[in-house]
């Protein structure tokens, strides 16, 4: 894990995203999943969006998945350093995440769509956010 820089918001969890929350503090991405359509989903909800069930469960994400969309902020922000990467990565399971992608320069010739990206969790306050960054494989 690594510490974020600056005064970076620190998330508040909810009844409802508890599960997410204690999970990045153990280092792990959690999802939940529809037993009644075994749809996987995020951002976390007590019910299923596609099927509205509440016969959900939660389960540890691969934490893999590819760079689907980004955004080069170039303005600062607290907590950042500009300029640094706003990324929507594909995991693996199916759901999108906005996050960012770290350890690779903010420039577009390095953030091809499509690039292998792996879950790291940097450190805020007392929360560990999930973000991402170029994966080996």
């Amino acid at each position: 894990m690594t510490t974020s820089p600056g005064t970076r918001p620190e998330p508040r969890p909810t009844p409802e995203t508890a599960h997410f929350w204690e999970g990045t503090a153990r280092g792990e991405l959690r999802l939940q999943r529809c037993r009644s359509c075994t749809r996987p989903y995020f951002p976390p909800q007590p019910f299923c969006p596609r099927c509205a069930s509440d016969d959900v469960e939660v389960f540890r994400a691969s934490g893999t998945g590819t760079l689907h969309s980004y955004v080069i902020n170039h303005r600062p922000a607290p907590g950042f350093r500009s300029p640094y990467v706003l990324a929507v990565v594909e995991l693996a399971e199916g759901p999108r995440l906005l996050t960012n992608l770290m350890g690779v320069e903010p420039v577009p010739e390095q953030l091809p769509l499509d690039l292998p990206v792996e879950v790291t969790f940097e450190t805020v306050g007392d929360a560990a956010l999930p973000v991402f960054r170029p994966s080996a494989r």
